[in-house]
């Protein structure tokens, strides 16, 4: 008998609302030869006391802040510990970057003058992302908070009006303020977030759109080369 192929090592995935989706970062790891272990927090489902069956966890964003005080955010917050100690590959998206700043000792406020990064904005990589690799020029941003840098981090790319765009803390644990999204996604987005293009600082929704005909191209190039740098790529047979 032939031998049984080897079982794909899976990601595990965390999400904040009940339709959410893993999206084109999932869709990437899918290709690359990881299955996806999908937990909702927020839904009462438990993330798992150690991952020793994952090849790592990406935290994902939502409309909830990380100074809440809910009971699954300061638990999810905690959690992080798990992959801290035990040096597992580590993503933090918007919101999930934002927790593992505050687990870290860190601060997530908002701008001192009321500003939010919402549509396309510039980014510029430190000369430590530099030497990792290239960075997006543009970038798709949805947040009215931003956050500190915490203590022991490394500075990887930086933008005008929220400093801190992108970190990585010790040799596999990483954050970023920003999405990589796909088209049906940032529909949804820009449709059910159209109130929040009244904020300081925020692009309409047709600029959504429009700057993605643009820049999109580029940043799903870079995170097609990120995501394998962090989770790297599963021998597969």
């Amino acid at each position: 008998m032939p031998p049984k192929p080897s079982p794909r090592p899976k990601i595990l995935i965390v999400l904040h609302q009940e339709h959410s989706s893993a999206g084109r970062v999932g869709h990437m790891l899918i290709e690359e030869g990881f299955d996806l272990d999908i937990r909702r927090p927020p839904l009462g489902e438990a993330l798992p006391q150690t991952l020793d069956g994952h090849a790592g966890a990406v935290v994902f964003g939502g409309p909830m802040s990380a100074n809440d005080g809910d009971e699954f955010v300061r638990r999810e917050t905690d959690w992080l510990k798990i992959p801290l100690n035990e040096n597992r590959p580590l993503l933090g998206i918007c919101l999930g970057a934002q927790m593992l700043v505050k687990h870290l000792g860190g601060r997530v406020e908002g701008h001192g003058e009321g500003l939010v990064e919402i549509g396309w904005y510039p980014l510029k990589a430190t000369e430590a992302g530099s030497r990792l690799m290239h960075w997006p020029e543009m970038v798709y941003q949805f947040h009215r908070e931003g956050f500190s840098l915490p203590k022991d981090a490394t500075l990887l790319a930086t933008a005008e009006t929220y400093p801190n765009q992108a970190f990585r803390y010790g040799d596999n644990a990483w954050g970023i303020q920003f999405h990589g999204l796909t088209r049906a996604m940032m529909q949804r987005w820009v449709v059910r977030g159209a109130h929040r293009f009244e904020l300081p600082g925020a692009q309409p929704g047709r600029d959504h759109l429009g700057g993605r005909l643009i820049w999109d191209m580029h940043l799903k190039r870079w995170l097609g080369e990120f995501l394998p740098m962090i989770f790297g790529k599963p021998a597969l047979r």
